[in-house]
């Protein structure tokens, strides 16, 4: 993991009982590299590719560098394929492309992993990698249970890495997350990349740093750290060679419900839009607890029709302007005709909150989903 005055700093991925002092050290195999293959579809392995659930092990042929096989700006292709992700909200209001980084913001327990759950379920794509980093073990069993017997099996693959194991194999899980999904790619499909979460992955980072004497800046995150979740996230994106994408779905946790945290914030400036989960729509039983003035897809604009944009833009306004006034007609204070968008927003709330909510393991294809848009805003065109 480093250097230091002429030795090599090195890190156990494993369990370290039968260490003792003194004991040679000899390097096996390429660690640069991992081993990727079609026979990983179906199936759920940990950081080094060892199957975690309880079938044979992988016969992986193929090598795939760790960190990625660095491409030029120019090798990568422009987002222009709306992504069905199967969320109303998202599919209508912040519509995602195919190759697209998208994150999903928000503290704990306002539905993250239902949201997250859901996409898994539900979206378009010919191969979903599932990185669950740092999660507890519970959720990573439940999640393989849940998704492992479904009619989706042969198109997933789940690397897990549970938040008691060292902080190298959290981060290396990650990586090799992200090579999974980039081999799929250079064979031309299109990958959905879900990794849960980048802020674990922030925090094994900040781990290593710190324990190879790298001062803390932001917060307590050295420079390396932040810049770790950077380069995961540029492994994604669109093939101009080989017509394959690697579309990216980030988790990012706000610690504390900070939206300011440094990892939020660097994960926002690199992402091509957000998904911001409200807690208090969670705590009004509000779900997907979408907080949709706040969130945004930096490429919905060249995905959708002018209609459809036209649509999504008028009903965020509508939802930003009964948010933004909820205390005030709730104390009555609020005179009827004072406002016209106000007075629109409060004759459709009803409506608005049946568009916007979704049950868990229902799903709302994109066609769909537009054409709910354009009843709501546009009956008569609809």
């Amino acid at each position: 993991i480093g250097f230091r005055a002429g030795h090599s700093l090195m890190m156990l991925l494993g369990d370290a009982m039968l260490l003792h002092p003194q004991a040679r050290v000899r390097a096996l195999g390429n660690p640069g590299e991992v081993r990727v293959g079609p026979a990983l579809l179906g199936r759920a392995v940990d950081a080094l590719g060892e199957p975690i659930d309880g079938g044979p092990r992988l016969d992986l042929k193929q090598a795939w560098p760790l960190a990625g096989r660095r491409e030029g700006a120019l090798e990568r292709a422009s987002v222009h394929v709306p992504f069905d992700c199967g969320v109303r909200a998202i599919n209508a209001l912040a519509t995602m492309g195919v190759g697209q980084r998208l994150g999903i913001m928000a503290g704990s327990g306002v539905g993250k992993s239902v949201l997250v759950d859901t996409i898994a379920g539900h979206a378009v794509a010919d191969v979903i990698v599932v990185a669950l980093i740092g999660e507890r073990a519970r959720e990573v069993s439940d999640f393989v249970n849940r998704h492992m017997a479904g009619h989706r099996r042969g198109g997933i693959v789940v690397v897990a890495v549970p938040a008691d194991h060292a902080p190298n194999l959290r981060l290396r899980a990650a990586q090799y997350a992200s090579a999974i999904g980039e081999y799929f790619r250079a064979q031309g499909k299109r990958v959905l990349l879900i990794l849960d979460s980048l802020t674990r992955v922030a925090h094994a980072a900040r781990e290593l740093a710190l324990v190879l004497g790298e001062p803390g800046a932001a917060r307590g995150y050295p420079p390396s750290a932040l810049a770790a979740v950077t380069r995961l996230v540029e492994r994604a994106g669109n093939s101009a060679r080989t017509g394959g994408a690697v579309t990216g779905i980030y988790t990012v946790l706000a610690d504390g419900d900070d939206a300011n945290d440094p990892v939020v914030d660097t994960a926002r400036a690199i992402l091509d839009g957000h998904i911001v989960l409200s807690r208090a729509l969670a705590q009004r039983g509000h779900y997907p607890a979408i907080d949709v003035p706040a969130s945004l897809s930096r490429v919905m604009d060249d995905l959708v029709p002018p209609d459809i944009a036209a649509a999504a833009q008028r009903l965020r306004a509508l939802i930003a302007a009964r948010e933004d006034n909820r205390d005030l007609v709730l104390m009555g204070a609020y005179r009827a005709g004072s406002d016209a968008l106000l007075d629109e927003a409060l004759a459709l709330s009803g409506v608005i909150d049946a568009f916007l909510t979704q049950t868990r393991g229902a799903a709302e294809p994109l066609a769909a989903s537009h054409q709910a848009l354009l009843a709501l805003m546009v009956p008569g065109d609809a």
